[in-house]
């Protein structure tokens, strides 16, 4: 059975509200729950970018639900730590906790002060910190001369069992290339053929483990207060690869994103204010075979959309899921 979760996105919402909504989202019915990593926001109307770190260990503890992170190692943070990351919250949560590896975004990476590389070096560096990582949540000490440094590094507190490493991908390119390494894989919601391609490139590669899938949505009780939503807080979010790969800023979306239409925001967002619509959209991803679905409220408050989504729209999923 489908597992439908809450995406709780830091660069939306202050780190103590997104702790409620979560709580919340647990109780209206939600199985699961995951996490952005930046460090920052999309769009300056976006306002927000808490450290996701700190915050899953309080989520964590706060509630009973698995949780996942999408993470990018190899610049902004060390592989080695990002490896002390996932296994204190694998130690102190057992079984709850996964991470997926990406290769990144300059807006959350330039930070660092170092050039931004081109995607084929960062795509070598990723796979480099993948074994870093591996290597450290078995045990093993680990040194390392290459895109990333590593010098005698072990982990003292370690869980018995490693999380899972997902890999994320938005290519079908990237999707194959996962299946070299990941435990599993994790994609945005797009056009359900190039999600079929994207699952059958990772499987006929040997890719193993689940499928995971975010998706945005904008729901709210009038179809224009549902457009108005989207087109404030996400269409800085539409522009595909290398565009929101490259982009140094928040302002540098705002100023690019300036005047796009809504029917381009619309592409990337399921947008109804009929909770049908929203069943029928996520039917569709369940019938491509997704194990876990983290529901992306694109809004600032949540709190009516955890209840709607919870009382009208889970419990029909999960007579077909």
């Amino acid at each position: 059975m489908t597992v439908f979760g809450f995406h709780a996105s830091h660069e939306q919402i202050h780190p103590s509200r997104l702790l409620e909504a979560v709580i919340h989202a647990e109780r209206a019915g939600f199985d699961a729950a995951m996490s952005s990593d930046h460090f920052s926001p999309w769009s300056a109307r976006q306002g927000q970018s808490g450290f996701a770190w700190s915050w899953l260990g309080a989520a964590l503890q706060a509630t009973g639900l698995p949780f996942g992170v999408v993470n990018a190692p190899g610049q902004r943070y060390h592989p080695a730590i990002i490896a002390q990351a996932i296994g204190t919250l694998g130690a102190m949560y057992p079984g709850r906790f996964w991470a997926a590896l990406g290769t990144g975004e300059a807006s959350n990476e330039h930070i660092t002060g170092d050039g931004w590389p081109r995607k084929d070096v960062r795509a070598a560096r990723l796979r480099e910190c993948v074994d870093v990582i591996r290597a450290l949540l078995a045990g093993e000490e680990v040194s390392h001369d290459g895109l990333v440094r590593v010098d005698r590094a072990r982990l003292w507190t370690r869980p018995e069992q490693p999380p899972a490493l997902i890999g994320a991908a938005v290519s079908v390119a990237t999707a194959r290339w996962c299946a070299e390494w990941a435990d599993g894989l994790i994609t945005v919601n797009a056009p359900t053929a190039h999600l079929r391609q994207m699952i059958d490139a990772y499987r006929d590669a040997g890719g193993r483990g689940p499928l995971h899938l975010q998706v945005h949505v904008s729901w709210a009780p009038e179809q224009a207060e549902a457009e108005a939503i989207a087109y404030d807080q996400w269409r800085s979010n539409v522009f595909a690869p290398p565009i929101c790969w490259d982009l140094d800023t928040a302002e540098h979306f705002d100023a690019v994103s300036e005047q796009v239409p809504m029917e381009k925001v619309a592409e990337v967002v399921n947008i109804s204010a009929d909770t049908g619509r929203h069943v029928g959209w996520l039917e569709e991803y369940v019938e491509l075979g997704f194990d876990q679905i983290a529901l992306h409220h694109v809004g600032q408050e949540q709190r009516a959309f955890i209840d709607t989504f919870g009382a009208q729209v889970l419990p029909k999923l999960r007579t077909t899921a």
